[in-house]
Parts: C-alpha cells; sequence; structure tokens
C-alpha cells in the first residue's frame, strides 16, 4: 500500500511539473507573439498616412490581455509551487515514517521554491517588454 502512495505523490508530482511547463512556455510564446503584433499596431502601418485612432483601442486590449494572461499564469505557477510543497512535504513525511529520509536532501524543497520565484519573474519580465516597448513605439513615434 505504502508503494502505491509514493507511486501515485510521484505521479501527481510528474503531472504539476508537466502542467508548469505548459503554462511557461504559453507564457514566453504568448508574450513574444504579442509584442510583435502590439509593437506593430503602435506604429500604426504606413508613415505617410496619420496613424489611426482605432489602433489606440487594439494596443489598449492587447496590453489589458497581456496583464490579464500573465497574472493568471503567474497564479497558476503559484498553485503548482504549492501542490509541490505539499506532495514533496508527504513525501518526506513518509521516508521519515520509514527512516529512509537521510537520502532526500530537503534543500530541494527550497530550490523548487527559488525556481518557481525566477519562472515567475521571467515572465514578468517579458510581460513587461511586452507592454513597454510598444507603448514607447507608440508615444515616441
Amino acid at each position: 500500500m505504502l508503494e502505491n502512495v509514493h507511486n501515485h505523490i510521484i505521479n501527481e508530482l510528474q503531472q504539476s511539473s508537466r502542467t508548469d511547463t505548459v503554462f511557461i512556455i504559453s507564457a514566453v510564446l504568448y508574450n513574444l507573439v504579442v509584442l510583435g503584433i502590439s509593437w506593430g499596431v503602435a506604429a500604426g502601418g504606413n508613415p505617410n498616412e496619420p496613424y489611426p485612432p482605432e489602433n489606440d483601442f487594439i494596443l489598449a486590449l492587447l496590453i489589458i490581455a497581456t496583464l490579464m494572461i500573465n497574472a493568471f499564469i503567474v497564479k497558476a505557477l503559484q498553485a503548482g509551487k504549492n501542490t509541490r510543497v505539499k506532495l514533496l512535504d508527504g513525501i518526506i513525511k513518509m521516508y521519515k515514517d520509514n527512516e529512509v529520509d537521510k537520502y532526500y536532501d530537503i534543500e530541494l524543497l527550497k530550490a523548487y521554491t527559488t525556481r518557481y520565484k525566477l519562472f515567475s519573474v521571467i515572465i514578468m519580465i517579458l510581460a513587461s517588454v511586452a507592454i513597454f516597448i510598444p507603448l514607447v513605439a507608440r508615444i515616441l513615434g
């Protein structure tokens, strides 16, 4: 029975990792794509024509969408981190109960927390770039 519980926790950790990976890759791709689109919208197209006013509305919608999507992704990563911590806590308790906890370095929990923080920072930086570069292009262009 203990082996089944252990395997279940390991499977949950693997699923959580895959889900987090999808969120991270999606965030990076989304931010890069929206950066290109927003920059194009902010530039306004043909330099011989006046800047279309509807582009400001489109740019505002893209900025709002970028803020919301990235906030949800960071929130999802936080949930993933919390899930991982709880699952690893369960494994550590199981290892202690069976006196094999000396084979698992508790510092891994700190490493996972640091990794999630770094992923969140990277996503926030990319989101900031996707928002501010088009705004600067619009304001200065």
